[in-house]
Order: C-alpha cells, then structure tokens, then sequence
C-alpha cells in the first residue's frame, strides 16, 4: 500500500476578508478566540493570556473531545505569518502544522491563506483525521473568521 504523495498532503484554502490584517491577526493570534471560528469543530477552548509573540511560544488547546494539545509556534511575524504544529503534552509534535498567511490588500481588505500541512505527519494513527482535513474545512474557518473579523 502506499501513502498520498506529498501535494496531497498539503492543504490551502484562500479568501479575502473585508478587514484589516492587524484585526484579522488578533483572532488567530490570540488562541481563546479560535474556537470561534475553527471550521472543523475540533476545538473547545483555549485559557486566555496565551496571545502569541513569537517563535517558540507554546499555547494549550482543549479540544472538543476533551483532550489537551501544545501548539508549538514554528512561524511569526507579527500581522502576517503565523503557523504551530500541535503536540500531546510533553510529547514531541508528530508533525503536521498549521499556518495563516495575511496579505493587505489595502487598509481595510486583507487576503487570508489558511494551510494543513501534513507532509512530515508520522503518527500513522492520525492519518485518517489528517486526510479528512480538506479545503472546504479550511474554507469554513476562513468563513467564520471572515464573519467575526468583519463584524468587529
């Protein structure tokens, strides 16, 4: 049996957000507000307090399931590039990531780009979760995020 090959293991979906970038960010940067938009339900809450800075920053993530996630920050720069991978507590990433990339577009529009990258994912158990992880997934968080940032 083999596996999906690399660019099936790359996941993307993109959207313009009538918001600007730094407002946009805060939603996903500060991680008691993901489970406000998370797309893929996955997510319960988030203590607030945790609101990432840079590289290296870990956040603690309950998931709707009730367990517990440490998200590794891989990625940062502040108001246009964010991106962790999620581990067990204490255990090392089994390597999949998570990244938003925000481009302005002007003061008040932003395009959004929202990845799944399971390419070094070695936790053949996750595999299945990992694989049902699709665009439209993506899409749906970028959809509620869009709903929330352009309320605001």
């Amino acid at each position: 049996m083999t596996g999906p090959d690399e660019s099936e293991r790359v996941v993307a979906a993109s959207r313009d957000i009538a918001a600007p970038a730094a407002e946009i960010f805060e939603l996903i940067a500060e991680p008691s507000q993901q489970p406000r938009w998370d797309g893929n339900d996955n997510l319960a809450e988030a203590p607030g307090g945790q609101r990432v800075r840079a590289v290296g920053d870990v956040f603690v993530m309950t998931l709707t399931v009730g367990s517990v996630r440490e998200n590794h920050v891989v990625e940062f720069v502040e108001q246009r590039r964010i991106a962790w991978r999620p581990s067990e507590p204490g255990k090392p990433a089994p390597g999949h990531l998570w990244r938003w990339v925000l481009e302005p577009i002007d003061v008040s529009h932003t395009r959004v780009t929202h990845t799944y990258d399971w390419t070094h994912l070695t936790d053949e158990q996750r595999v299945p979760r990992a694989r049902a992880t699709t665009a439209d997934k993506l899409r749906a968080s970028l959809d509620r995020l869009a709903d929330l940032a352009e309320r605001a």
